[in-house]
């Protein structure tokens, strides 16, 4: 049996909300062009859970997903860098976590959400992540 791993993916609401991708069910993880995320994007195996993170406005975690396909090209670029995965929403949070909140958390102070804000993937701990379901609960 595998261990699953945690992750922390971003979306601004206004390009994919959490409420979008419920109503889709399952969407692939496009558009990221940075190395590090898609590093972190090759990482990811079925059945490891993410938190869904809305970045820009409201700055919140908002709920969990799961990766239902591990990584493949991007097939909104010709470009063979470039990663997606599939994810499917879990459940959404009772409570939205707040960056504030998070920032807050000593236990959370090293995630990268907080120590490189422009990452849009990022894995987490076991621990950190059930801190923020905790939060968000």
């Amino acid at each position: 049996m595998k261990n699953t791993q945690y992750w922390l993916v971003k979306s601004e609401p206004f390009k994919y909300s959490w409420e979008k991708f419920i109503e889709d069910g399952r969407t692939y993880w496009d558009g990221v062009r940075n190395y590090q995320a898609r590093n972190n994007l090759k990482e990811m195996r079925e059945g490891d859970l993410v938190l869904f993170y809305h970045s820009n406005e409201g700055k919140n975690v908002v709920g969990i997903a799961k990766v239902v396909k591990e990584f493949y090209q991007d097939p909104t670029t010709d470009d063979a860098n470039w990663v997606v995965v599939d994810l499917s929403p879990v459940e959404s949070l009772k409570n939205a976590v707040s960056l504030e909140q998070i920032k807050g958390e000593e236990s959370l102070k090293n995630i990268s959400l907080v120590r490189q804000g422009r990452l849009s993937v990022m894995p987490l701990k076991a621990e950190e992540f059930d801190k923020i379901l905790e939060m968000g609960s």
